[in-house]
């Protein structure tokens, strides 16, 4: 790796930091080298994610939050992670669609971000992506998703204050529990707060809030209107409000330990998954599908089986 390179991203450079995080999504086999030069100067930014169903205004209410950062003299990053386009093979929505008010602000990265040959998808890719972003010395990364899947919700549980963005008439309570955001979100917000249903959505949420697990931090209904930018200074306190609370009870580092911790464990388990894979694909265990399919061994010895052999050959690579 090249150190004037690192040297660029260390710095901001824009189009340093935008190489790096295409390195990302392409999964390139320099990606070891680029963490290890970069991880040293991480852990200083604070982290924001956005989720809510699409349609619900996360890229509005994000320009407005960005409006809020700058105003308070910090330097801020987005990571819009959308869905990758099946022709191209990058982003859906473009970077020069979101937030053209701030395209000539020195003081603001904007980067569409999808997941193009990284091996770990984007629950692996997007910490990394965070990672080149908080070296390069922004304040603040803000990570938005185009959605509440099953990938959304993993990645917004990579930041520090995750919010969980919804609208009036939001919907059936049970889907939005079923879909895990109840457990992730830190701020719950209100969007377009200026339509019909909006009191009743905060009431509904904080009702729902009042019925399950009692927690040091509950998470605070905040109504707010992206397009005029009611309501983004309370939100603006919320989130800072849960820093702080983080910061003061000692779960900011253990929050971020945990999901370190979770992301080696993803790539060990893909590591390991692919050595599995080889070895069933080279030959060496063609007899155990046969095993198996004549009943002389069962699943959980073969899985036993093909561990053992996993664990040897890490050993040999020893």
């Amino acid at each position: 790796m090249e150190e004037a390179f690192i040297g660029e991203i260390l710095a901001g450079d824009r189009r340093a930091v935008a190489r790096a995080i295409s390195m990302v999504e392409d999964g390139t086999p320099e990606l070891p080298e680029l963490s290890a030069a970069l991880y040293p100067h991480t852990g200083r930014a604070y982290t924001v994610g956005l989720t809510g169903s699409p349609g619900v205004g996360k890229s509005s209410l994000a320009e407005q939050l960005v409006r809020a950062a700058r105003s308070r003299d910090l330097t801020v990053a987005v990571l819009a992670i959308d869905p990758t386009s099946p022709f191209t093979g990058g982003a859906l929505l473009g970077d020069r669609l979101r937030m053209q008010a701030h395209a000539t602000d020195p003081g603001v990265f904007i980067r569409s971000m999808a997941t193009r040959g990284h091996l770990g998808g984007m629950a692996l890719a997007a910490p990394e992506a965070i990672r080149v972003l908080d070296a390069s010395g922004v304040d603040l990364v803000m990570v938005e998703t185009v959605g509440v899947g099953q990938v959304e919700v993993e990645v917004a549980k990579a930041t520090d204050t995750t919010l969980v963005v919804v609208t009036p008439g939001w919907g059936d309570s049970i889907q939005v529990a079923k879909a895990g955001i109840l457990e992730i979100a830190d701020v719950f917000v209100v969007n377009k707060a200026d339509g019909e249903g909006a009191p009743r959505a905060a009431a509904d949420l904080e009702a729902m809030l009042g019925m399950g697990e009692k927690h040091d931090w509950v998470p605070p209904v905040v109504s707010t209107s992206a397009t005029d930018g009611s309501g983004v200074d309370e939100l603006w306190d919320s989130i800072d409000r849960h820093r702080k609370h983080l910061e003061s009870t000692g779960s900011l580092g253990e929050k971020r330990r945990r999901r370190l911790l979770a992301e080696v464990e993803g790539m060990v388990a893909l590591r390991l998954r692919d050595r599995v894979t080889a070895m069933l694909d080279g030959g060496v265990n063609s007899d155990l599908a046969q095993g198996l399919m004549s009943r002389e061994i069962d699943p959980y010895a073969a899985s036993a089986r093909l561990a053992e052999q996993a664990e040897a050959g890490g050993d040999r690579a020893g």
